[in-house]
């Protein structure tokens, strides 16, 4: 069965399913769940009744789910990322290894109830035959990144816990600008929180000159300098990009892909069309409709299209070595400007 993040908390603490399938983006609270599987367990002897394997070892995984846990009534097996869920679109069967398990699953219920529990993990599952398998005799939750109002709650609960205040607008703040994953922002916070001490206050500020801000939330301050026309600004934006050793391919990438995304964004707002589908936003991605259509407003399609083909010659150019691509972003940068 499929079940919610929550819903899925509530049942390990009631009880154990013999098969588990988390996979998703937010392998922070994956790796949350899986810590509560394994205290709810018992205790775990390592190569006794408790097993870790990976595609490295895959190929073991029935010989260990037969295995007897020696003293021990059940064994736990956690599989992580060990490509059991990829789909080839090419062919219709599974690989040797998934058609394997899933057999095995099938004809072996009664024994993997009675003997083992077994969790994999993995950033991206498709409905494969181990899948369907999984779906029908455990449990299987997509974990998503958070969105950013379950975000700022959990990071306030943190700042509660050590006695620091911080305010919804700081930690929204926080979330924009140093992205969504929860491990990460949990990092940050924990700085910011040892920044400021007990009874102390986190302040934007602080989040400025603390905290490691994710390169697409550098890109939209660039875009906001360009847009104004303050050349200096945006130069010194992409230059402490580069001193920050972000690849310049990697700039250039995220630098198409958001002025791609402005251009789609102005085209949806001309035809009335829904922006966060236009965009292919995530869920928790939504905040960003408003940042986007705040920037599509600075420019003409005709520019967005222009400097968008800018970027495409400056990526086939800088690969056939006829420049180098921090002069080329820097010329496209000025062009406009001028």
């Amino acid at each position: 069965m499929n079940l919610t993040y929550d819903a899925l908390n509530k049942s390990i603490l009631e009880e154990l399913k013999p098969l588990y399938l988390l996979y998703g983006n937010e392998q922070y609270l994956i790796e949350t769940c899986v810590n509560k599987i394994k205290k709810n367990f018992g205790e775990l002897l390592l190569g006794i009744n408790y097993i870790v394997l990976d595609e490295t070892n895959i190929d073991n995984i029935i010989s260990d789910i037969e295995m007897p846990a020696f003293g021990y009534d059940k064994k736990l097996i956690v599989v992580k990322s060990a490509g059991l869920f990829k789909k080839d679109g090419r062919k219709k069967a599974g690989t040797p290894i998934q058609e394997k398990l899933a057999e095995y699953i099938r004809e072996n219920m009664s024994i993997i109830e009675e003997s083992v529990v077994i969790v994999f993990t993995d950033l991206e599952a498709d409905k494969n035959v181990v899948f369907e398998e999984i779906e029908k005799n455990g449990i299987i939750c997509n974990i998503e990144e958070l969105k950013p109002i379950q975000l700022v709650k959990k990071l306030k609960q943190i700042c509660n816990l050590y006695k620091v205040n911080c305010d919804d607008v700081t930690l929204n703040y926080l979330v924009e600008t140093s992205g969504t994953n929860l491990q990460n922002l949990i990092n940050e916070i924990r700085k910011l929180i040892e920044y400021a001490g007990e009874n102390g206050t986190i302040t934007i500020d602080d989040v400025n000159h603390l905290s490691i801000k994710q390169i697409e939330s550098v890109i939209f301050e660039l875009t906001d300098n360009l847009a104004i026309r303050k050349l200096d600004k945006a130069l010194e934006v992409l230059d402490n990009l580069i001193y920050q050793k972000e690849p310049l391919q990697k700039i250039l990438i995220t630098l198409y892909n958001h002025f791609k995304k402005i251009y789609l964004c102005t085209i949806a707002v001309s035809l009335n069309k829904d922006i966060v589908n236009s965009l292919s936003l995530r869920p928790n991605q939504v905040f960003l409709v408003t940042k986007y259509k705040k920037q599509a407003s600075y420019f003409k399609k005709e520019e967005l299209r222009k400097i968008l083909n800018e970027f495409i010659d400056l990526d086939y150019n800088s690969k056939n070595g006829k420049i180098d691509i921090d002069v080329g972003l820097k010329s496209i940068l000025c062009n406009y400007c001028s």
